[in-house]
């Protein structure tokens, strides 16, 4: 028989060739585990790979086993698996050497059409084959369909909220939701000068997004406050015209912990939407999804923020395997010397990793030639690190303290506000407050342009 690793490739194209579907990561671990007849169980798979217990036990392996039961038209389960696909070699390899040939051939092309190589830059579209599976879609997908919903999504910049957001949405839009999607960025300065401003605007795009008329000037009343006439317009205008739930989707919401008196009136509001849902019928139409690169930085009162209600998800780098699933989604060989190098470099980062493979895969590049320029001004990743350098410029309090986590041997306190700031950007690892470089590709670049960071 041949490799396990033969093996799944062979059976993934012969699955894609049957059903249309493929296999994701998880299903694949899954399925070399039962291959090698280890005695690893769906709970230390789940641990090992950053998925939930539940998901694996309840999802993931389930419609694995169905999917190659449908494939192969027998039962097929973990303990059988490796008994039922030597039995299908057996028959497979009775086939004549030429139809083999001309077998591997239409493998080979549809592979290379399964995956075409497809720029990182920016969310990773819908039908993408280079979206890597974190373990959590699918609990979002349930959470984000209950009555009141409040899912939060946190990560760093440029590790992939925006595109699980974006599967969060279709996922509700499937469901028949009316969908609102806010990305913060988008408002102008001058709308965050008050929390009237901003609620107005927030009531008027969803509004327009609803295809309602627009009647803010109608309900706001200035004797009852701003809190007081959003909700009054959420409940008696928008909300009451809807039957069907609406999906309130804001992106970037850390853009408001930059003014700190409209962040806690905004999030105390989101709260008490939230928590009138428990009470108020027609509040449980209303579902929440916030994204943001941070935890709010300015003192809130415990019964204000809405960071202790709902689901929070935190997106982590991706494992050594996630890594090893994306090199081959962009049909990359890499020896476990050069893998190594990958996670020391990246930090397992998916905008950093994916960049790395799209031009090694792009211009036929060994990973050690990019490795070698990665963190000088003519490397792939330039665009990125003078972009952080800007950043780090316009800042010289995170400057300076970045600099002292740079130059340190050890990890080092930060003071919180800092410390969230510098982890936003994804420049740092944080463990109980105390700092490290989060990858070595950071800490190269930033040691060799210390002083032009710090304007010496």
């Amino acid at each position: 028989m041949p490799s396990v690793e033969e093996t799944i490739e062979k059976f993934q194209a012969l699955i894609l060739e049957k059903t249309g579907k493929s296999l994701s990561f998880i299903q694949k671990v899954i399925l070399r585990e039962s291959l090698n007849q280890t005695q690893t169980t769906y709970t230390q798979i789940a641990l090992e790979n950053n998925y939930s217990e539940n998901y694996i036990r309840q999802l993931v392996a389930p419609k694995l086993w169905q999917l190659l039961s449908e494939t192969l038209g027998e039962k097929v389960n973990r303990t059988n698996c490796r008994a039922v696909l030597e039995q299908r070699f057996e028959i497979l390899s009775s086939v004549n050497n030429s139809q083999t040939t001309q077998i591997q051939s239409l493998e080979h092309a549809q592979s290379r059409a399964e995956y075409p190589l497809e720029s990182p830059e920016g969310t990773v579209p819908l039908a993408s084959p280079f979206y890597i599976e974190r373990g959590i879609e699918q609990i979002c997908y349930q959470e984000i369909i209950q009555p009141g919903a409040f899912v939060r999504i946190k990560a760093s910049r440029q590790m992939g909220k925006t595109s699980l957001m974006t599967r969060i949405i279709s996922h509700a839009s499937f469901h028949n939701y009316n969908i609102v999607r806010l990305s913060l960025y988008r408002a102008e300065t001058n709308i965050f000068s008050s929390t009237q401003n901003f609620l107005q605007w927030l009531c008027a795009n969803v509004n327009r997004q609803l295809g309602i008329k627009l009647k803010i000037s109608s309900f706001w009343d200035e004797d009852i406050g701003a809190l007081m006439n959003a909700t009054v317009y959420f409940q008696e205008h928008l909300l009451n015209q809807i039957s069907t739930p609406i999906l309130l989707a804001l992106d970037e919401v850390n853009q408001l912990f930059e003014y700190p008196n409209l962040a806690r009136d905004f999030l105390a509001l989101l709260r008490s939407w939230y928590e009138e849902s428990r009470d108020i019928s027609i509040w449980r139409n209303l579902r929440v999804l916030i994204v943001y690169s941070t935890n709010a930085y300015i003192n809130l009162h415990t019964n204000k923020t809405l960071f202790n209600v709902g689901t929070s998800f935190e997106l982590p780098p991706f494992t050594r395997l996630q890594v090893e699933d994306l090199t081959q989604r962009h049909q990359i060989q890499l020896t476990e010397f050069e893998f190594e190098q990958v996670m020391e470099l990246t930090g397992g980062f998916p905008y950093l990793v994916r960049l790395l493979l799209y031009h090694s895969s792009q211009h036929q590049l060994s990973i050690e030639n990019l490795r070698r320029d990665a963190a000088s001004d003519i490397g792939i990743f330039y665009k990125h690190l003078h972009e952080l350098l800007w950043h780090l410029k316009q800042n010289p309090n995170l400057a300076a303290a970045f600099s002292e986590v740079v130059l340190a041997q050890a990890p080092i306190f930060l003071e919180q506000e800092v410390a969230f700031k510098l982890k936003s950007l994804g420049l740092i690892s944080l463990q109980e407050s105390h700092a490290t470089v989060s990858c070595l590709l950071y800490k190269q670049y930033f040691t060799s342009h210390m002083a032009y960071m710090l304007n010496t």
